[in-house]
């Protein structure tokens, strides 16, 4: 609507000046007048003049609406003109309506952004971002009182904190998560994310301090093992203490003196014999308790190298093969893809997959059908995986954490150290060992490598 009648304007604007102009050059011309065609020329240049002003003004709102959205400026507001009639009157209105609904969505955009600054100086983990040239552009408090660096405005100023910790969070990738011990009392989990914003590159890292959840986990593992130590040694040595008085009592009241030495009676005899033999196996379950532990605390760092899976599994089961025979189990491997390698230390890898293909020969014992499958599958990105599976009675819900705890055993033979071990190799190659069990149904650990 607005449009027909700007060109309805524009059309009789100009019809006007051409009729002027006939008008003025058929009396110049035919009759021979010169002041009413003169006049009439004048006319004409009013018109053309006013037809300029026309246009302009609309080309100058249009500017002005446009230089307001390019820079932001949402304060301005469009009249209508009286000259320019009542035809503009809706332009007009719709320009102070975009103009309104920019001015209102900035408002809303303004106070999201606030919201955000408030968040982020609110919460416990520490927040910096900085660009490609290093320049700081937030950081928020938790990461000012984690850091307490002076006028922290670059993140070359990290090594006014550490060296290495700055060298560590230049090579950081995004979504790369490291952690660092900056001092006693600093202990620092990084994690590194890439964006882009105001055409520039951004790097964001979060800060979190896990000191106090380090020294609080570490009081509570010497704790558990001050526990273990406690009611395994006493477990030995109570009996032996009671014994040692018992073969005392035995000592004053069946001995009797004799000129070359002393005589005691048979019935004595065969209960010192007892008692010795009985100090002597609980002695030697000390000592295998000592040494268990001994492994346990010194399992040696890997040494990787990068072997076939096929390889891997060939060797467990040559080593297996005996126990296997003797016991009527069954193997039954897969590996996709069949020429998938691993990168681990094959000595290490194997002792934990022997741990637990024995596990599940021994836990299907009572069982007529006894197959253990042993299955490897790449992930893609994510790694790969081992898992060893059996169908056999399985693992109670209350004991499926518990058994990787040291010394802790579901059998009533072994020392109960060879799942934590296997846990703790599967760390020290960046990955994990977790079970899953359904009781009566089927068990299957996995080994996740990353």
């Amino acid at each position: 609507m607005v449009y027909k009648r700007f060109s309805i304007g524009v059309t009789l604007r100009i019809l006007g000046i051409i009729v002027s102009l006939f008008i003025g050059l058929w009396m110049y011309f035919r009759q021979g007048l010169w002041l009413a065609p003169a006049i009439l020329g004048i006319l004409a240049l009013a018109q053309v003049l006013e037809l300029i002003y026309y246009v302009n003004s609309v080309n100058h709102k249009l500017a002005r609406f446009l230089d307001s959205i390019r820079y932001a400026d949402f304060s301005s507001s469009f009249t209508s003109d009286s000259k320019m009639g009542e035809s503009f009157k809706e332009v007009n209105m719709s320009f102070n309506e975009v103009m309104e609904v920019f001015k209102q969505t900035r408002a809303e955009k303004e106070e999201q952004m606030l919201f955000l600054q408030v968040i982020i100086q609110h919460i416990n983990t520490g927040i910096i971002s900085f660009n490609a040239e290093g320049k700081i552009g937030v950081i928020n408090n938790a990461a000012k009182h984690l850091l307490q660096i002076p006028q922290f405005r670059d993140i070359s100023d990290l090594a006014k904190l550490s060296k290495e910790l700055l060298e560590k969070v230049l090579e950081m990738k995004p979504g790369q998560r490291i952690s660092k011990k900056v001092n006693s009392s600093l202990h620092l989990i990084i994690q590194s994310t890439s964006l882009k914003m105001g055409g520039q590159s951004w790097t964001l890292l979060s800060l979190q301090n896990i000191n106090a959840e380090l020294q609080s986990n570490e009081l509570e593992a010497w704790q558990n093992l001050t526990k273990v130590l406690r009611h395994e040694i006493m477990n030995s040595i109570t009996p032996i203490s009671s014994l040692v008085d018992s073969l005392r009592t035995i000592l004053d009241e069946d001995s009797y003196v004799q000129q070359e030495g002393f005589l005691i009676k048979r019935d004595g005899f065969q209960d010192m014999q007892e008692g010795l033999d009985t100090i002597a196996n609980r002695s030697k379950g000390l000592v295998s308790f000592v040494n268990a532990y001994r492994d346990y605390t010194n399992i040696p760092t890997p040494k990787k190298v990068l072997m076939p899976v096929s390889q891997l599994f060939e060797n467990v089961l040559n080593l297996m093969k005996e126990d296997l025979k003797n016991a009527e189990v069954k193997i039954e491997t897969a590996i996709k893809p069949e020429d998938l390698q691993i990168h681990c230390d094959p000595d290490l890898i194997t002792m934990i997959l022997i741990n637990l293909v024995k596990n599940a020969s021994e836990s299907m014992q009572s069982q007529a059908d006894r197959v253990i499958g042993l299955t490897a599958i790449s992930q893609g990105d994510l790694g790969m995986s081992i898992q060893v599976e059996d169908s056999g009675p399985g693992i109670v819900p209350e004991a499926l954490e518990r058994i990787f705890v040291p010394f802790y055993s579901t059998k009533k033979t072994g020392s109960g150290i060879g799942l934590a071990i296997s846990r703790q190799i599967m760390n020290l190659h960046r990955g994990s060992l977790q079970v899953t069990s359904i009781p009566n149904e089927r068990t299957v650990f996995t080994l996740t490598f990353r």
